[in-house]
């Protein structure tokens, strides 16, 4: 099951998504905002980013104003690897290279079109393990190091 949230400056894109994804046959549950009103993203990302952390989820959508906030809050959790793209290749990359479980966005800066692209391209490709695994093996050992908690 995919997870998805956003806080206000998101609200209108998140609701693009969800249509786009639950035309696709997508399995997700929307973990808000339900409106415009302005709220707090470090809350929303949590929403997303614990689950994940906990194993309970396998991979989430974020998306605030410009993605940065959420970036910042999600990759507070162990295990989160939460990747702010801006373009197609970004995405795409963010799962090939950096297995990103958590895909996080701007809604004040994507044309709604692109970010349904960029969702795309991030659900369709997988992680190519390898050299790359070897990297984020490191970065676990940095969590590790740094006694990364929430």
């Amino acid at each position: 099951m995919l997870l998805i949230a956003s806080d206000h400056g998101g609200f209108e894109l998140k609701q693009k998504l969800v249509a786009h994804l639950q035309a696709r046959g997508v399995a997700l549950r929307d973990l808000g905002v339900n409106g415009p009103e302005s709220v707090d993203y470090p809350d929303y990302a949590a929403l997303v980013a614990a689950p994940v952390s906990a194993g309970t989820a396998e991979r989430g959508i974020l998306i605030c104003g410009t993605g940065i906030g959420m970036s910042i809050a999600a990759n507070k959790f162990p295990g989160v690897r939460a990747a702010l793209a801006h373009d197609g290749f970004t995405a795409q990359m963010a799962r090939e290279h950096n297995d990103a479980n958590i895909l996080v966005l701007g809604g004040r800066v994507l044309d709604p079109e692109l970010a349904c692209v960029m969702v795309d391209l991030w659900l369709g490709h997988v992680f190519e393990g390898g050299r790359h695994q070897q990297r984020l093996d490191k970065i676990q050992r940095l969590e590790s190091a740094a006694g990364v908690a929430c």
